[in-house]
């Protein structure tokens, strides 16, 4: 497959030029989008506050409705959603090899030397809470990087109820840590899945640093991408770039988190068919800036598969 071959068929998961309410994940948020308007009548200062707080925590169930459901036990259902995320049987993800249907990274010709942080190869990843296209990509890339390194504070979320694919079930990075002998890892949220007062943009979240916006305009535009600044956006070391979902998130349409999560031991589901083996492609991305290492997860069955599908540069 050619980068332009692999890059057509990004642009097509990302819904050629977009939903009316991503714009097919540009970075801007415009456009009109559907929202409830609530109109409270003039009250006293202390009904203010009152109204505040209950509008904070509604605010916080949006953003990870299933983390105070009642009588959940094992720490709740955002642990429970995680721990099967981020530990897929390895016999699963090698059943399921490099899949069909997905689209793999695309990798960066004369590529200079891999970004680092830390002393460490770097993952970046930019995207946003309401984005349907980078809660489809979270799924996978939480699947890869779990098997190089361990998350913390990793919460759930959705995308934005007024998208397309409305109310995806994914993870927000915002507020997580990352942490690995092999990579580091950057995830990037800029703007939340609720829209501001005046409705014609999403709450910002998390700004990029000075260099993640430097490497964004380096690497998240053609030839590399097929829309400068879109989103998901991953660069994997300055090897490798995805932007746009890899699959199409229609498949985890209906679902909740633990169905997802579940589902991705199950090698014949149709979640894991694409999940995985996008997982599987960023794993063997990842294993070229690792050197290999760990060698039981760059040697596994599924991810030379993966590798072997991914076209050079």
């Amino acid at each position: 497959m050619t980068n332009r071959t692999a890059q057509r068929k990004r642009q097509q998961a990302a819904g050629g030029k977009g939903s009316k309410g991503s714009k097919g994940s540009k970075g801007r948020q415009q456009g009109k989008r559907t929202r409830t308007r609530f109109r409270y009548p003039a009250i006293a200062i202390g009904g203010v506050v009152a109204v505040v707080v209950v509008m904070v925590g509604v605010s916080a169930l949006l953003r990870d409705p299933a983390a105070t459901s009642p009588g959940s036990p094992s720490g709740g259902p955002t642990q429970r959603v995680v721990a099967a995320a981020t530990s897929v049987p390895a016999s699963a993800m090698d059943a399921v090899g490099a899949g069909e249907g997905v689209i793999p990274p695309v990798a960066i010709a004369a590529s200079p030397p891999p970004v680092t942080s830390d002393g460490l190869p770097h993952v970046l990843y930019v995207g946003a809470e309401y984005c349907p296209y980078c809660a489809a990509e979270r799924w996978p890339l939480v699947v890869a990087l779990s098997r190089f390194g361990t998350f913390s504070g990793l919460g759930l979320s959705t995308s934005s109820a007024s998208d397309v694919f409305p109310s995806t079930p994914t993870f927000t990075f915002h507020g997580s840590t990352y942490t690995s002998d092999l990579i580091s890892f950057a995830g990037v949220e800029t703007s939340t899945n609720q829209l501001t007062a005046s409705g014609d943009a999403y709450e910002p979240l998390d700004t990029p640093t000075a260099e993640q916006q430097q490497l964004m305009q380096t690497f998240n535009v053609p030839p590399y991408t097929s829309r400068a600044g879109s989103i998901p956006f991953l660069l994997i070391g300055n090897r490798f770039v995805v932007s746009g979902a890899s699959y199409q998130p229609d498949v985890l349409q209906g679902k909740t988190w633990q169905q997802i999560a579940d589902a991705l031991s199950d090698p014949t589901s149709p979640i894991a068919k694409q999940v995985l083996a996008v997982a599987n492609m960023l794993t063997a991305s990842i294993c070229e800036l690792t050197g290999g290492e760990p060698a039981n997860v760059c040697t596994a069955p599924g991810v030379t598969s993966a590798a072997a599908a991914i076209p050079s540069a």
